[in-house]
Parts: C-alpha cells; sequence; structure tokens
C-alpha cells in the first residue's frame, strides 16, 4: 500500500510556519496533499489513520545518538537503537563515531551505511571523525569522509585539546561545507571527575568535574569558527557560563550552536544523592511531578544511572540551560542515547561509565520542561527537532512541504504514561526515568510513508 492518510490532526510544520487542523495524504513516499482536498486525491487503496486530537509535525531529527556500530553490539545495534528512536517518534538520527573502530575512514561509513540500509527502520546520518581514532593527534581524511557522505564531524566522547590541530579541522571542514560538532571539555581542568563539582560532589566525596571544563573550551570553539568561519555546534551543553558565551556569541553573528539534552535541563547533580535529598528542593523544577506525592519515583544515592557526561549540573545550571532554549540562544534538542551494558553499570560510581538512553523519553521531557511548563509554545519546540538540524546539517529533512520526503511524526502532547524497561526495545536499560510518570508521547512514526512504528490503539482504530 502506497498511499496512507492523516484525518483530523493539528498538523504543525515549522519550516512553512503551517499550524492547522486539516489532514494530510502521503503517496509514494512523499508529502502529496495537505488540506480539504486531501482525501478527495487519495487513490482507491489507501490507507486511513484518524488522527484527532493529535499533532502531525515532520519526523523528527536526533543529531546525537550512539548507535555502536561497529564493534560494540552487546550495548546497542543499528537495529535495536532505531527502533527505539522509532518509539520515540524519531524518523532520522545522527550516529556518532565513537565506535570501534572509529568512523574516521570512507570504508567505516560505508561499513554503516550498508549496515543501516540492512537493518534500520530510520534514516540513518553518519557524522565522521575529527581525528583518526579519536585520538586528537592527527586529523582524519576529512574530504574522504565527505564523498563518503558523513553529514558532520565530530570526535564525540572526546575532546580534540590541541587547539593548533582544532583550527586546521575547521578550515578543511568549512572547504567541504561541513559543520564541526565539538564535546566540550577541557582534560586539564576535569581531570578524572566523575560529578558537577559542588555541594554535593563534596557531601558524597566524589571527585568534580568543574562547569569551567566546559566553558573553556566553547570560548575556545567561538574564537576559531570566527576566525575560520567554519560553523562549530557544541554539543550537550550544561553549564550556565556555556549559555551566556554562546548568546553574546551568536548576537555578534559568529557561526556558531549549541544543543541541550533533556536530562540536563531535568535533573541536576542533587540526583546522585538519591530521590529523597532530590524531589524536596531540585525536584520542585520538573513539571507535573510534584501531583505524585507521596509516590515519586525513588532511588539510592550513588546510581550510576545517573552518571553523565557532562554531568549533571546545579539547579543555576539547569535555569540557565531551559533560559538558553526559551530565547533561542540554544536551537536544538538532542538525545546523546548512549546505551551502556547492565554490567558496565552495575558497579561503585567511580568505575561506571558516562552515558544513558534517552531516544524513547526525549519527547517527553522536552514537552514537559518547556511545553507544558510554558517555556515554548509546541511550534517552537517541534522546530528544536526539526527545522533546526536539517539547516546545520543540510538535510533534505524537517517539512511537511507537499513533495518532502513523508518523514512524519504524530504524537499525543497531553499522554501520560510511565517509562518501564519492559516498554524499552533499546538493547541497553541504562535510563534514570525508568518508573517516571511522563506527559507527551509519540503515537505514530512515519519514514519515506511507510509507518514503522503506530501505537496499538491508533493501528487498532485504521
Amino acid at each position: 500500500m502506497n498511499s496512507l492518510l492523516l484525518t483530523g490532526g493539528r498538523v504543525i510544520d515549522p519550516a512553512s510556519s503551517l499550524e492547522i487542523v486539516t489532514d494530510l495524504l502521503i503517496a509514494d513516499g512523499r508529502i502529496a496533499a495537505l488540506g480539504p482536498d486531501a482525501a478527495r486525491r487519495a487513490p482507491a487503496d489507501f490507507r486511513r489513520l484518524d488522527v484527532s486530537g493529535l499533532v502531525v509535525c515532520p519526523g523528527l531529527i536526533d543529531l546525537h545518538v550512539h548507535l555502536r556500530e561497529p564493534g560494540q553490539t552487546a550495548k546497542e545495534t543499528i537495529a535495536t537503537g532505531t527502533a527505539a528512536a522509532a518509539r520515540g517518534g524519531f524518523t532520522s538520527v545522527v550516529c556518532m563515531p565513537n565506535t570501534a573502530p572509529a568512523i574516521d575512514s570512507a570504508a567505516t561509513v560505508a561499513l554503516v551505511h550498508e549496515r543501516a540500509k540492512e537493518s534500520a527502520v530510520v534514516n540513518v546520518f553518519v557524522a565522521g571523525a575529527i581525528t583518526k581514532g579519536i585520538a586528537g593527534e592527527e586529523l582524519a581524511p576529512i574530504g574522504s569522509l565527505h564523498r563518503a557522505g558523513v553529514v558532520a564531524i565530530t570526535d564525540d566522547g572526546h575532546c580534540v585539546q590541541n587547539n593548533e590541530l582544532m583550527r586546521r579541522a575547521l578550515e578543511y571542514a568549512r572547504m567541504f561545507g561541513l559543520p564541526v560538532m565539538d564535546h566540550c571539555q577541557d582534560y586539564g581542568l576535569v581531570t578524572d571527575g566523575v560529578m558537577h563539582e559542588g555541594y554535593w560532589s563534596t557531601a558524597l566525596g566524589l571527585r568534580g568535574w568543574p562547569a569551567v571544563g566546559e566553558e573553556t573550551i566553547v570560548a575556545r570553539n567561538i574564537l576559531l569558527a570566527e576566525q575560520t568561519g567554519c560553523h562549530v555546534h557544541c554539543q550537550h551543553l550544561s553549564a550556565a557560563g556555556s549559555v551566556r558565551l554562546l548568546r553574546e556569541a551568536r548576537r555578534r553573528g559568529v557561526p556558531v550552536s549549541g544543543e541541550a539534552c533533556p536530562h540536563h535541563f531535568t535533573l541536576t547533580d542533587a540526583a546522585v544523592a538519591g530521590s529523597e535529598k532530590f524531589w524536596p528542593a531540585d525536584g520542585a523544577g520538573v513539571t507535573g511531578m510534584a501531583a505524585m506525592r507521596p509516590a515519586l519515583p525513588a532511588w539510592p544515592a550513588y546510581h550510576t544511572h545517573f552518571k553523565m557526561n557532562p554531568p549533571l549540573r546545579a539547579a543555576a545550571d539547569r535555569a540557565a540551560i531551559l533560559e538558553g532554549l526559551a530565547d533561542g540562544t540554544i536551537e536544538i534538542l538532542a538525545s546523546d542515547h548512549a546505551p551502556h551494558c547492565n554490567y558496565e553499570k552495575e558497579v561503585e560510581f567511580d568505575y561506571a561509565p558516562f552515558g544513558i538512553t534517552g531516544l524513547e523519553t526525549g519527547l517527553a521531557l522536552s514537552l514537559m520542561q518547556l511545553y507544558h511548563a510554558r517555556q515554548l509554545s509546541l511550534a517552537e519546540l517541534i522546530a528544536k527537532f526539526t527545522l533546526h538540524p536539517a539547516r546545520l546539517l543540510k538535510l533534505n529533512k524537517g517539512t511537511l512541504a507537499i513533495g518532502a520526503d513523508a518523514d512524519v511524526t504524530v504524537f499525543d502532547p497531553d499522554r501520560e504514561w510511565v517509562f518501564s524497561p519492559g516498554e524499552s526495545v533499546s538493547k541497553s536499560h541504562n535510563s534514570p526515568f525508568f518508573g517516571w510518570t511522563l506527559k507527551g508521547r509519540a503515537v505514530a512514526t512515519i519514514v519515506g510513508g511507510r509507518p514503522v512504528w503506530v501505537e496499538q490503539r491508533l493501528a487498532g482504530a485504521a
């Protein structure tokens, strides 16, 4: 069946400044019609989905995902990772290159593309490495990576410490029109820190990771972007100082941008001390959770599901991230989906790997903290998942214009649901949000005109 008619949905397309309750027709993998005549233009064998009361928008894009192939398939595979993306409402993901081996050659890019063609249920775009082996010592063949089809370069999971090397990387990337995405971490300042340096690191006896370790590299990247003219995208911002630096640079027209992850604008470092310490104070900043008292989610101190890179920071940093999202300083939302095996996380906090899963909870947490908290309108929030990442990476995605690829997300912004390990389709279950009552959920994900995830109740009504 090549045609699908979505009827009665609230269609929101920030790329076209469109927000209207209407019908949407998909035919042969493309957006065919939008409006009252969509049903009339549908062929005889079309499938109908009644999406009344639901939001229909361009397919969500997550430009910061770890799919772990090649070499780390015990944590995640392209098949399981993209299945999780579909459940979360994402029709396109960008996989990071810190695999084994690293995606630092045209051959490895081709391997990932081939694996994605075989097993992915959503679009998989590839980010290549800045340096060989992500070792920060010698530039990767950026021209070859570009010809192989990467959409950006990054050493995510690592940060190029040599400023001269980073400058040359930006100069080469600009020649090929590639944005450079950077994991901002000054190793000399961060050293062996495992959580945010502040009150709770002292109280818990854990090695501190100062916010200035991120802010220093953000400042470095701004200066190099201004020097070279290459666009630098600062990944997973977590610190108030980073937001201030980015805001000032963007006002001056420097080609820089930033992204924020839901865990950084939902949680704080108090969560590492356990739920009893988090909920009374910082937990008040989580939209909708107060109504759950006294049955709030519970977890012990030192739980490794709250260990991530960069770390959860103080309440003031969380407020600054939310402010940066609200005023447009931070244009993009991303998950930094970083799956790990259970046995890797079931160790002492010091020894556990950094990272959490996020594809299945990213939309809900963003709706809670940004839309339901009245920080952003639905259109503004959707733009951070669609229009802005598509523009940054020059993808022919993120729009419902006639003739565009039929990548569509349907979600209920008001649906309440409890996230549980049994529901997750990711291969790993290192999420701090299990047991949370979330508000907002994807109910259908359509890629190239083909439904790859449809909630059972919606499918049954089709």
